[in-house]
């Protein structure tokens, strides 16, 4: 019998590890798996961390990530792909050749990780030229928050109209669609702004008074990311994501001494 046509929920991550777990392919194993699809990873990093800082960075020989990359998406195949951490100019250049190689056609979901959350630099300048040059024309979506947008397009991101125009750059940039998400500006509320080649959604949501907000980034890349390789509209995607990454903000456990963990099993308690 053939095989059903149609998306399958595959998603591939490339990504570093986080042995705290709250962010990076652990953060996004988990958010994928909750909202239905199934990951597959292609590890670019190790990183020694917790929820008080990046201790240290062991970055992944090259061929090592492509290695991972090749033989998932050969094997099995994939509905999306997500990228996060890519610490070098080199990684980013191999890691979109063999998109292109390989996965042409699949989705891609772009998650511009050039600071972690504790404000520790995770890549250099050359690697943020990279991403900008390799990775942001062709992206489905590209989810950088406020700083990392103003990296990326070179454009003051102070207000909704300064997220309006970042997202207009990374369009003019090649990308399908942006995601200038506000958590990082001030406020009661939490704006994201979403541009498409179709249009344009305003997300709003009232702030969650916590410290558990390591790994947001990656958590709503990742659900975005599996939505989108289960069928779902961008726009879609980005406001079931946006729930799913409010619901686990909200149902947080407090662990750690720093920016601690968001709960991305919280769905599992309300069954």
């Amino acid at each position: 019998m053939a095989e059903a046509e149609g998306p399958k929920g595959r998603v591939l991550i490339v990504a570093g590890s986080d042995s705290g777990g709250g962010a990076g392919i652990q953060a996004d194993i988990k958010a994928v798996t909750m909202l239905g699809g199934y990951a597959m990873t292609a590890v670019t990093a190790i990183t020694v961390q917790d929820t008080r800082g990046v201790h240290g960075v062991w970055p992944v020989p090259l061929e090592a990530v492509l290695g991972q990359m090749r033989v998932t998406l050969a094997d099995i195949g994939a509905d999306a792909i997500k990228t996060g951490m890519l610490g070098s100019a080199q990684l980013v250049e191999a890691v979109a050749e063999c998109l292109a190689e390989s996965a042409l056609m699949v989705p891609r979901v772009i998650d511009p990780v050039m600071v972690a959350t504790s404000g520790d630099r995770l890549v250099d300048a050359k690697a943020v030229e990279a991403i900008r040059s390799e990775l942001v024309p062709r992206a489905r979506l590209v989810t950088p928050n406020a700083p990392e947008a103003e990296v990326l397009t070179g454009k003051a991101v102070e207000t909704v109209d300064g997220q309006r125009r970042a997202a207009e750059q990374l369009l003019e940039l090649g990308a399908h669609g942006a995601l200038v998400k506000g958590g990082h500006l001030g406020g009661n509320k939490v704006t994201d702004v979403l541009q498409t080649t179709t249009g344009e959604w305003i997300f709003e949501s009232e702030r969650i008074a916590t410290t558990s907000t390591h790994g947001t980034g990656c958590t709503l890349a990742s659900a975005i990311a599996a939505l989108l390789a289960q069928g779902e509209s961008v726009p879609d995607a980005v406001e079931q994501g946006r729930d799913y990454l409010l619901g686990a903000i909200r149902n947080a456990k407090g662990f750690g001494h720093g920016a601690g963990p968001v709960h991305h099993g919280w769905v599992l308690d309300e069954e």
